[in-house]
């Protein structure tokens, strides 16, 4: 059975209304006296520059709380050295939305090397240094020390995936939520237009935001856990016939730091010893994970307690569990409540928000975007809008499950697609629009390419479904992968007068394609210029276990057919295969298998990714913690080699970029000391040469079915703009 919730467009209009909506949000006092506001209700602080487009973050929270009634202003890349920055639009009246921006703050600063990164795609010029690292903590201070009593509201990736204490790959450390460091006083993760909706009204009717503790997709802090609650105790791994004994449930409001658990193990219930739980009280009933008999317990009121922060940053095998048991709870069906001890608070996360319907998707992006970057930027460029100003983005979601991708723990599994009559609408404001239009449309796409209506056949499967992925380690039988939206999206696309070309750039998910021979015909014949990304990431089976990626037979199933329909087209268009080096599990031999694929196929790459480990995601918790969260994490557990060195990372890196003379020292020695000599030497099935000489002109190896070929250029920038997980 579907979640029903508020509908999006259906709460009454805030009085503000009476204003309409703005040419552009305002950046400035003056553009708040052309409007005739006296104040705004909601100022949006962002790392990004303001772009009036549906593709950054900011617009699309700006123009919905400004469908909703509210005067809303945007305070973009504030100089967080400067007070008056965030005072420059006064007071809101009801609160502060804070994000970074659209990527991580520190992702957007380092790359995966750590080295700090020359230019900011989402910056005026491309320039860099225009945010500071971890962005949303030094916002919120800021506006705290800006107007103490105005509520703080945190979202957008930054936060979303520090919601709980989260793996720390810039200071190799586990940090606290970012709620906590924050000071702020309510977290929202994943697509937020529901929860912020109901924020923004409840407090608009004078309700506190404190007040505001159970809505879905947000996070809050608690002192103490309120009566009437079921908890499920997932704080600790159990050796074998070890039970710890169970926690007293009055203990969390009345202990200093660490539980100081009491009690003995009960069937179910636990029994007070020395005291009698107050008369007015419920209490917390506790029972252990794994739960020991079946036994229905009301969702509403069940959370489940993971290891406290205190835990899980001095002792990696529980934090394995804990991102275990985090992925677990992501289904909006049937997730439950997570809690998380971190000192005397605990961080509160109400279940995920409930996915938008078609037309909730429609009513966000049918708002009155100008698509246009803010005029007080000028003729300034800023690259990433460049690069999607002739995009539209077609849906949101991922259930391919990665495990180096956070995608799914930001937007979800469950996909939400907009109507096609809305993606034709948006391709005509384009046409008729966007400054530049020569007639080619960009991408039609999202987190993926080819998922667009792609759901459960069955409702009541989906709300019961825990399954971290629905295409691995196979195609979930109940998986519609029938593209025939997509195939007819694509067709009315190009119909459209005006629109000579629709490109294809999200990254594609092949062993979904393959399934429907007629939409790799419609792809390659009409919307592949030449080249086409795809990301098998890797070769080796085990490695790609650890990704939950397919096997590399389903990236030679997809090429058969790619070269097919390409002839019959007749046109000649080749494959752009994505790797990744150095991901948790892969060793050495793994990576010199591949960078053998590579020679064999005649692939030079010249853009190669190292493993980032970016919050949250589950190959991170593997890189911190050498352990599998794929399985049921133990102390007893097998290790996981993880390259982590920088001269290990270096080398896997080497091994994708074979063909460089500047890495053959490097790889001479590491296979001698891998005991493949014979690799070494000019012959075709050999890897690299005996000595630099004959470095000029040297190639990979005999090219099969295609020419060799250095990955293509032009979507370097693109790739960037877009971050990894556009790539799956």
């Amino acid at each position: 059975m579907k979640l029903k919730s508020t509908s999006l467009f259906s709460y009454p209009k805030y009085w503000a209304e009476c204003y309409g909506a703005s040419p552009f949000l305002p950046m400035s006092r003056a553009e708040m006296d052309e409007l005739g506001w006296d104040s705004c209700d909601i100022i949006l602080v962002t790392g990004d520059a303001y772009v009036d487009h549906p593709s950054f973050g900011m617009a699309v929270m700006g123009r919905f709380l400004e469908s909703q009634g509210f005067r809303v202003g945007i305070i973009a890349q504030p100089d967080w050295n400067n007070p008056e920055e965030f005072t420059k639009l006064g007071q809101p009246n009801l609160f502060f939305g804070v994000t970074a921006g659209n990527m991580d703050s520190l992702i957007n600063k380092y790359t995966a090397d750590l080295k700090v990164r020359n230019d900011d795609a989402y910056t005026p010029h491309g320039a860099a240094g225009k945010r500071p690292e971890r962005a949303v903590i030094v916002y919120s201070q800021k506006c705290r020390e800006a107007y103490k009593d105005t509520p703080i509201v945190i979202g957008g990736i930054e936060a979303s995936l520090r919601r709980i204490a989260q793996y720390d790959y810039w200071s190799n450390q586990v940090r606290r939520s970012v709620l906590i460091d924050s000071g702020a006083d309510i977290l929202l993760y994943g697509n937020a237009e529901r929860a912020i909706a109901e924020i923004a009204h409840e407090i608009s009717l004078g309700k506190n935001v404190e007040d505001l503790t159970s809505i879905r997709g947000t996070t809050i802090v608690r002192n103490t856990i309120p009566g009437g609650w079921t908890e499920i105790d997932s704080s600790r791994i159990d050796w074998p016939g070890n039970i710890d004994a169970m926690p007293n449930p009055y203990e969390y409001a009345h202990t200093e730091g660490e539980n100081n658990y009491s009690g003995e193990q009960g069937a179910a219930d636990c029994q007070f010893k020395g005291q009698e739980p107050p008369a007015d009280e419920v209490p917390i009933r506790i029972i252990p994970m794994p739960l020991t008999r079946r036994e229905k317990l009301n969702p509403e009121t069940t959370y489940i307690r993971l290891p406290s922060f205190e835990k899980v940053n001095k002792d990696s095998a529980l934090y394995a569990h804990a991102s275990r048991v985090l992925h677990l709870e992501s289904n909006p069906s049937n997730a439950r409540t997570l809690v998380q001890k971190h000192g005397t608070q605990e961080i509160w996360v109400n279940p995920p928000p409930i996915p938008l319907e078609t037309d909730e998707m429609d009513g966000v992006f049918d708002l009155p975007y100008q698509r246009v970057p803010h005029p007080s930027y000028g003729d300034a460029n800023i690259p990433a809008y460049e690069m999607i100003r002739f995009s539209v983005n077609i849906m949101r979601g991922c259930f391919g499950g990665c495990t180096f991708c956070s995608i799914t723990e930001h937007e979800g599994r469950v996909i939400q697609s907009r109507s096609q009559e809305s993606i034709l609408r948006e391709i005509e404001n384009i046409r008729d629009k966007t400054p530049g239009f020569t007639g080619t449309i960009s991408d039609l796409g999202g987190p993926t390419a080819n998922m667009y209506h792609l759901n459960c056949k069955d409702d009541d499967i989906q709300a019961n479904c825990r399954k971290l992925s629905c295409v691995f380690p196979t195609i979930c039988k109940n998986l519609i992968t029938d593209h025939k939206h997509t195939t007819e999206l694509y067709r009315e696309a190009r119909a459209i007068p005006g629109v000579k070309r629709v490109a294809i750039a999200s990254g594609l998910r092949y062993d979904l394609a393959v399934e429907d021979p007629e939409y790799v015909k419609e792809l390659v014949t009409h919307h592949v210029g030449g080249y086409l990304k795809i990301a098998p990431e890797h070769t080796e089976r085990k490695t790609l276990d650890h990704m939950m990626k397919p096997g590399i037979d389903t990236y030679d199933t997809f090429k058969k057919m790619f070269e097919k329909y390409s002839k019959e087209a007749g046109k000649k268009q080749y494959l752009i295969p994505y790797f990744i080096a150095a991901h948790p599990g892969c060793e050495d031999e793994d990576m010199l298998n591949l960078a053998l694929w590579l020679k064999k196929n005649g692939f030079q790459a010249d853009q190669v990714q190292t493993f980032y480990p970016s919050p949250m995601a589950l190959a991170t918790a593997m890189y911190h913690s050498d352990r599998n969260p794929l399985s049921k994490v133990s102390y007893k557990t097998k290790k996981l080699f993880t390259a982590k060195a920088l001269e290990q990372r270096r080398l896997h890196k080497a091994f994708l970029r074979y063909h460089d003379h500047k890495n053959w020292p490097t790889l001479r020695n590491a296979l001698k000391k891998m005991g493949r000599q014979e690799l070494i030497g000019d012959g075709d099935n050999q890897l690299i040469p005996l000595d630099d000489k004959k470095q000029a002109g040297r190639r990979g190896g005999k090219p099969q079915s295609q020419p060799r070929k250095s990955f293509n250029p032009r979507l370097k920038k693109q790739n960037k703009s877009r971050g990894r997980g556009a790539s799956r």
